[in-house]
């Protein structure tokens, strides 16, 4: 399986070529070429797929191989950084995840971002991110995945920023790089301290089963708890940020700012579940040496998914709505990995966690590329500048209306069955994480089908310049239907014999009970936004203003960017930055501008010595001879 180090090779020479001969490519140019490049790519990674889960089993074990390693950096006789390429369950079906829907963006982008300018840039970066999320997926270690996780933060950056002339997109892509920095800050610090004591990086080593590497970090303890303990919260504190778990949640709503293609490809599929990706590979350590960690990642994503959903119900623009879902979503995909064990039955947690990854990636990556088709119709982002587009986008509504009941967990689309074993393993961990969970569910399904039909239905659409919707051109229609495909039968691969914890084939069975408990919840989910969106009504509104204080707190996302805003700048800015700042100017600078006065002072005084008349060198002279004679008699 050599080729698969064209994986990564393609979309970088991609990257450099547009970029470096983007003032000479045409814009139709440069998309084609993107866009063979992510289909040759595309090729590749489902190749790779079927030739790994074909041929790579053992006793019925899936084996880990590494077609392609090589030694980067020595950092001592055993430590040293490798770059290369590993594959094995997990790590295959995210190059198909992440080629599908970089495939599907640069093809949807062609129509969308047509006549923009920087139009051959935005490809670039599109390709760049690619590369970087695809070499985070295959790092052979831990530390060349966190090479390629700066770059991943690095690409987005770009992406979101891409209209660098809008001030909101600056703020946001500056606002998303800082926040993803600072948790990236904790992710290094868990990777050195790791390293340093097991004195390794590489995955194979860490996850071989030899309990033994790790027994350094856990004989030595830091407050309370062991090194290893400490190491394995502080990494998974980088991947809370990547994937926008509460508190470094605040970053995602605004990276909306980017163009829509962009929403889809980082906050559907790829750089938003590299954070559940991240533990879902260091899975074996986690469980078998620190489950107190694992279980407080359950905790952190089942409220991160209530919080989010509950801001979700609430927002007016469309693609915040599916910011804030995306966030809700992930924090069920890290509850069920913190809920999971290892083996058979007791594994369900981490199957149902990476089923659900691929599920909501396709259907998520439907919405926001639904989301851009109408945005591209009527201009607007605003709820309340739309409604009735059904009769006007066909293809659209239909599509858009399969991705909500897929995410609503109604079957017999994808969502239900990666979400009904989500649940299932919640309620074998917690009764009540379980029923915490169930009502997250449903608000998923009321806030999508309010989103779904405040769109479709309510009151028409009314241009005030006469403009009339219609449906957008083949290049961006021809993804919504393939991801709705996709959609409508991914729920029926059998995952369980793909990947699982263990990696030995598991056999899905739906727990009724659950199920029915999970669907009739979506249904009076959806009947009830039925009752109060689909035709005009005032309920809404009544409703909002008999809650209206929870209804604000909501809107402004609980306050907890103005609690950013204001712990940034009156305590850090205020309260500490500017005290040093005056300490800086006027004691530090002051002791050097006193020191260059005195030393002005004194050269100004005595500069006569130096003044180039030979009598008063001879004077001089003569005085300090007389001077020294004297002392000399003295003494």
């Amino acid at each position: 399986m050599e080729y698969t180090i064209y994986i990564l090779l393609l979309p970088l020479f991609t990257f450099i070529f547009i970029g470096l001969l983007s003032n000479k490519l045409s814009h139709k140019t440069a998309g084609i070429i993107g866009t063979i490049s992510l289909t040759i790519i595309t090729i590749l990674s489902y190749m790779t797929a079927f030739e790994y889960f074909t041929t790579q089993k053992i006793n019925g074990v899936y084996q880990t191989i590494v077609p392609f390693n090589q030694l980067w950096l020595n950092l001592g006789a055993n430590l040293h950084i490798d770059l290369g390429i590993m594959l094995d369950p997990i790590s295959v079906m995210m190059l198909i995840v992440v080629s599908t829907v970089s495939l599907m963006v640069h093809i949807y982008s062609l129509g969308y971002m047509k006549g923009e300018v920087g139009f051959q840039r935005y490809y670039s970066f599109l390709s760049l991110f690619t590369f970087s999320m695809l070499g985070l997926v295959v790092a052979t270690n831990i530390f060349q995945m966190y090479i390629f996780w700066e770059l991943v933060g690095v690409s987005s950056y770009l992406l979101i920023g891409f209209y660098y002339t809008k001030p909101e997109a600056v703020a946001a892509s500056k606002k998303a790089f800082i926040v993803t920095r600072f948790a990236d800050l904790f992710f290094l610090i868990g990777i050195l301290i790791l390293s340093f004591f097991t004195q390794t990086f590489d995955f194979g080593i860490l996850m071989s089963g030899d309990g033994s590497i790790f027994n350094s970090a856990i004989g030595t303890t830091f407050i309370g708890g062991s090194v290893l303990t400490w190491a394995m919260a502080l990494i998974f504190v980088g991947g809370a940020g990547k994937s926008a778990m509460f508190p470094f949640h605040i970053w995602l709503p605004d990276a909306m700012e980017g163009p829509t293609p962009v929403s889809a490809l980082i906050h559907a599929a790829t750089m938003v579940v590299a954070g559940v990706f991240l533990v879902a590979r260091l899975f074996p350590i986690y469980i078998g040496f620190t489950p107190e960690v694992l279980h407080g990642i359950a905790y952190v994503g089942a409220f991160t998914a209530m919080f989010s959903a509950i801001i979700a119900i609430v927002q007016t623009d469309i693609k915040r709505v599916l910011a804030f879902s995306t966030i809700s979503q992930i924090g069920f995909m890290m509850v069920a990995l913190g809920v999971s064990g290892y083996e058979g039955h007791e594994g369900l947690g981490y199957m149902s966690s990476m089923f659900h990854l691929f599920t909501h990636a396709m259907f998520k990556a439907l919405l926001f590329l639904g989301a851009g088709s109408i945005i591209h119709a009527v201009h607007s982002n605003e709820m309340n500048q739309m409604g009735g587009l059904r009769k006007y986008m066909p293809i659209t509504h239909l599509t858009f209306l399969i991705a909500c009941l897929s995410i609503s967990g109604i079957p017999p689309f994808s969502g239900f069955f990666s979400k009904d074993e989500i649940l299932t393993a919640t309620f074998n961990f917690s009764n009540g994480l379980g029923i915490w969970m169930t009502v997250v569910a449903f608000l998923t399904a009321f806030y999508m089908f309010r989103l779904y039909y405040n769109i479709f239905w309510g009151k028409e659409y009314k241009s005030e310049n006469g403009h009339i919707p219609h449906e957008s051109p083949i290049s961006m229609t021809f993804p919504l239907i393939f991801l709705a495909a996709v959609t409508l039968v991914s729920g029926f691969i059998p995952f369980g014999k793909f990947v699982t914890a263990d990696r030995a084939e598991y056999i899905i069975h739906l727990d009724w009970t659950v199920a029915t408990i999970s669907i009739s919840v979506a249904i009076i989910a959806i009947l009830l936004a039925t009752a109060l969106y689909r035709k005009p009504s005032n309920i809404p509104s009544k409703i909002v203003s008999k809650t209206k204080g929870l209804y604000k707190a909501a809107y402004h996302r609980f306050y907890i960017d103005e609690i950013y805003l204001f712990i940034t700048k009156s305590v850090i800015f205020k309260g500490i930055s500017q005290p040093f700042a005056w300490f800086d100017r006027h004691i530090i600078d002051g002791a050097m501008n006193g020191l260059a006065w005195i030393t002005n002072w004194t050269s100004l005084k005595i500069r006569g010595f130096q003044s180039g008349q030979v009598q008063w060198y001879a004077y001089v002279f003569l005085l300090g001879t007389l001077l020294i004679t004297i002392l000399a008699i003295a003494i």
